[in-house]
């Protein structure tokens, strides 16, 4: 049985499978086939935050591999009515896979602990996997195969979705390069961290946004102030404000650079309307793969493919967080 808590859980080869089965059934999907390769199984989609994209690409990949979901809200007390080792005991005997949507990393980490199924992490403080995922299937899709040797540029907040990305990066040879102010990078521990699971990662951090964008394939950004900052909102919008990605930062990008963000946006702060609505913006291209991008991820997990892997025992990576 196999956790997807971090990327720092998939080798590059798996990556890579997951990525083949994706292409592999999104490719199907476009000529009208849903390939029921997961009949029968349940999926619980645990939520403590809101949620468009991540609920709904993973009900639709579900439905689409010939299962099913239960969306569980605070109805069900997690968290409050029991401790989390008795919610995942329990929890784990009625289903095949739990996606969870948590505030703490730590929540995540132990509520695979105490699971007898598969947790895959759909977001926490510390990680974003899924998105991460999504993202470097859709720059593979726009670059025509393969990425090592391809550089991305992050612009904005050192944050959990940028985390993910430099794992992906590292694992897949793409360099990664950051700029972010320099009181919003990252800490010595949490790098510390990034660098032991992912040595090869080409990782260049400054505070110069047009140096970040001038050989990259694609443009990054998010929100400057993330669910659980909104107190920070107004200092950050100050600290950030060099950050914005506009026509004129993107003008210094190579040509035929991307525009990604993992949304929802705050136009007008990170992004203008210009660059988000413009040609180089492939943001919707980006959002549709998650759905596929999941799908891969969970016939990896609960399928066929994934059945060897699931009997040679758990491996979470992600229990050495680095905050």
């Amino acid at each position: 049985m196999r956790h997807l808590l971090t990327l720092a859980d998939l080798a590059t080869a798996e990556i890579e499978r997951i990525f083949s089965i994706t292409e592999d059934l999104k490719t199907k999907l476009a000529r009208g086939l849903r390939e029921p390769l997961l009949p029968g199984r349940v999926m619980a989609l645990l939520f403590e935050k809101q949620s468009l994209r991540t609920r709904v690409s993973f009900e639709a990949a579900m439905v689409h591999l010939g299962g099913s979901s239960l969306f569980l809200g605070q109805d069900v007390g997690f968290g409050s009515r029991e401790s989390i080792a008795d919610f995942g005991r329990t929890l784990s005997e009625y289903v095949d896979v739990i996606v969870l949507r948590a505030n703490l990393h730590m929540t995540a980490v132990d509520l695979a602990e105490h699971s007898n199924c598969s947790v895959i992490n759909g977001l926490t403080d510390f990680g974003h996997p899924c998105q991460a995922m999504a993202d470097l299937y859709t720059i593979r899709e726009l670059v025509g195969g393969r990425l090592e040797g391809r550089t991305i540029a992050w612009i904005g907040d050192a944050n959990n979705v940028a985390r993910s990305l430099a794992l992906g990066c590292g694992k897949l040879g793409i360099k990664l390069v950051m700029a972010v102010p320099e009181k919003y990078q990252y800490n010595a521990k949490s790098l510390a961290w990034i660098r032991q699971q992912v040595p090869a990662l080409n990782l260049t951090i400054t505070t110069d946004a047009i140096e970040a964008v001038c050989d990259a394939v694609a443009i990054y950004t998010d929100v400057w102030a993330s669910m659980g900052q909104e107190a920070e909102r107004e200092t950050r919008r100050a600290d950030f404000a060099p950050y914005q990605v506009n026509a004129r930062l993107m003008s210094h990008a190579q040509k035929g650079a991307f525009f990604m963000h993992c949304l929802p946006a705050r136009r007008g702060e990170e992004v203008t309307d210009e660059v988000i609505d413009g040609p180089q913006s492939v943001v919707v291209q980006q959002a549709a793969n998650r759905m596929h991008v999941q799908k891969g991820i969970l016939a990896w997990l609960l399928g066929t493919q994934g059945a060897a892997l699931r009997e040679s025992g758990s491996r979470v990576a992600g229990l050495g967080i680095a905050e």
